[in-house]
C-alpha cells in the first residue's frame, strides 16, 4: 500500500472512531495522520483546534485554581512574589519544543529552544576541550575510559563509585545535557502553574554538578524578550556525597551563567555528605527553609538501599521544607517500573498506582506529574526504529557529538532525548 491509500484509510477510521464517539482512538489517529505529513481534511482539521481548545480551557482552569490557592496563601504569609504566566511565552515554549499533550499525564517534547542550548552546549565543549588540554593524550584516554567504565554502571541500574577524576567530565558529555533539558522544563511546567516565586530557596539532594540550578537559570533565559522578571533571587543548596562534581559544577557556573545579562542572583552553598550517613542532628540544614526540595535521579533499586534513602529524604522533608512547599521528584520510567516489577504499557490507571506507590514510600501527597517522552509512547521502541526516530524528529547536540565520537568512539549522532516522570508533590 502506498502513502496515499494508507492515508485515505487513516481518515477513514478516524472519522468513523468520531461517529463512534472513540476519541482516544481519534487522537492516535490524528497523531498518527500529522507524523506522516499528510494534510488534514477539514475534519481532521476541526477535530485538531478541538482538542486544543480543551487543552487550553484544562490548563486556564488549573492556572485559575492554582492562582486562587497562591493568593489566599499569600494572604496568609509574608509576601512572596510569584511570577505569573505570561500566555505568550507559554504558547512560546509549547511551540518550540513542540510540546503535545497527548492525555492528562503523557507530555511529548522534540524540539528545543536552539538560542538557549546550542551556546549552552558550545560553552560546555570549550570548557571540557580546555582541561583536556591540561592532560597529557595517552593519561587523558585511559583517565576518560575509566570514568566512562564506571559511569555506565547507571545503564544497568547499579551505582557508580564516581571516584575517577574525569566521571564529572564523563557525565557532563554523556548525561548532563539531557537532564539539563528535562529540569528545564520540569521549571516550565511549574511556572506554567503559578508556583514559581522570585525569590526562590532550592535544597538539590543528590545533586551531581547542579543539573537543577542549570535547568532553572536556562529557563529564565529563555524567558527574556516576553516578559520582565522581578529581580529574581535563587538560594541554592547542593547536598552531594562527591565534591568533585561541586566543584565542577561551579566552575562552570561561573565560566558560563554568571556571565549572562541577567536580573537573577544565585547564592550557592555547598553540604558534601552522604546520605547514607546522613545524621539529622548534625546537620547544618536550616529548618522549614525551602520552598522546593527536589530529588533527580537519586533513587535505588535495591529495596534495603531504597528503604534507608527514603527514610533520609522523609526526615529531610519534615525538617527542612516549608509548609507551603514543594518537592520535585524527576525518575526515568524504567527504574520507577521496575522498582514495582510492573511492566509499563499504555495504562493510565497502572502508571497513577504506581505513582502513588512511589509517594507512599516518601510521606507524600500528589499535586500533578507528568510523563515527558519524545517518542509520544510510553513503551519503547526497537533500538532501530528509534535510532531513525531521532535522527529524524529529536533535536541534534552539534557541538558535543563530535567530542563524544573522538573521545568514545560513537557512531551516531547524539540527540535530546526525555524518558522521565517529573512529580510534583506536598508532605
Amino acid at each position: 500500500m502506498n502513502n496515499p491509500i494508507v492515508n485515505w484509510w487513516r481518515s477513514q477510521q478516524l472519522k468513523l472512531s468520531l461517529k463512534r464517539g472513540d476519541i482516544r482512538r481519534a487522537m492516535q489517529l490524528l497523531q498518527e495522520i500529522q507524523k506522516s505529513g499528510a494534510t488534514f481534511s477539514w475534519l481532521e482539521k476541526l477535530f485538531r483546534d478541538k482538542l486544543q481548545l480543551e487543552r487550553y480551557s484544562q490548563e486556564y482552569k488549573r492556572q485559575t485554581e492554582t492562582l486562587t490557592k497562591q493568593l489566599t496563601e499569600a494572604s496568609q504569609q509574608k509576601p512572596n512574589l510569584i511570577l505569573m504566566p505570561d500566555e505568550k511565552f507559554i504558547k512560546y515554549i509549547y511551540k518550540i519544543f513542540n510540546l503535545i499533550q497527548h492525555d492528562e499525564y503523557k507530555l511529548q517534547s522534540t524540539g528545543i529552544d536552539e538560542r538557549i542550548f546550542d551556546d549552552f552546549e558550545s560553552r560546555l565543549v570549550e570548557y571540557l576541550k580546555e582541561e583536556f588540554n591540561k592532560i597529557p593524550e595517552k593519561q587523558l584516554f585511559i583517565k576518560l575510559q575509566d570514568a566512562l567504565e564506571d559511569i555506565n554502571n547507571l545503564k544497568i541500574g547499579q551505582d557508580p563509585d564516581y571516584r575517577f577524576s574525569l566521571t564529572p567530565h564523563v557525565y557532563f558529555m554523556k548525561y548532563f545535557l539531557e537532564n539539563v533539558y528535562c529540569t528545564y522544563l520540569a521549571w516550565f511546567l511549574i511556572y506554567q502553574d503559578a508556583l514559581l516565586p522570585s525569590k526562590v530557596n532550592i535544597l538539590d539532594i543528590a545533586a551531581g554538578p547542579g543539573t537543577v540550578a542549570y535547568g532553572l537559570a536556562l529557563f529564565l533565559q529563555s524567558s527574556s524578550g516576553f516578559f520582565d522578571i522581578p529581580q529574581m533571587h535563587i538560594s541554592y543548596y547542593s547536598l552531594e556525597k562527591q565534591d568533585a562534581f561541586q566543584f565542577r559544577g561551579l566552575q562552570f557556573w561561573r565560566r558560563y551563567i554568571e556571565s549572562r545579562l541577567t536580573t537573577v542572583n544565585a547564592y550557592f552553598r555547598f553540604v558534601t555528605t552522604d546520605i547514607f550517613t546522613w545524621k539529622t542532628q548534625s546537620n547544618n540544614l536550616p529548618k522549614d527553609f525551602f520552598d522546593f526540595i527536589v530529588i533527580s535521579h537519586c533513587f535505588f533499586l535495591d529495596p534495603a538501599k531504597r528503604l534507608e534513602a527514603n527514610n533520609t529524604y522523609k526526615q529531610i522533608f519534615a525538617t527542612s521544607l516549608k509548609n507551603s512547599g514543594y518537592v520535585l521528584l524527576i525518575v526515568q520510567d524504567k527504574k520507577l517500573f521496575k522498582v514495582y516489577d510492573v511492566h509499563q504499557v499504555e495504562n493510565q490507571e497502572q502508571e497513577k498506582n504506581v505513582v502513588h506507590k512511589f509517594l507512599a514510600e516518601l510521606g507524600l501527597e500528589l499535586v500533578w506529574y507528568k510523563y515527558l517522552t519524545s517518542t509520544g509512547l510510553r513503551t519503547s521502541l526497537p533500538g532501530a526504529e528509534f535510532a531513525k526516530f531521532a535522527q529524524d524528529k529529536l533535536p541534534k547536540k552539534l557541538y558535543m557529538s563530535p567530542m563524544i565520537q573522538q573521545y568514545f568512539g560513537q557512531k551516531y549522532q547524539s540527540n535530546y532525548a526525555l524518558d522521565d516522570y517529573v512529580i510534583l508533590a506536598k508532605k
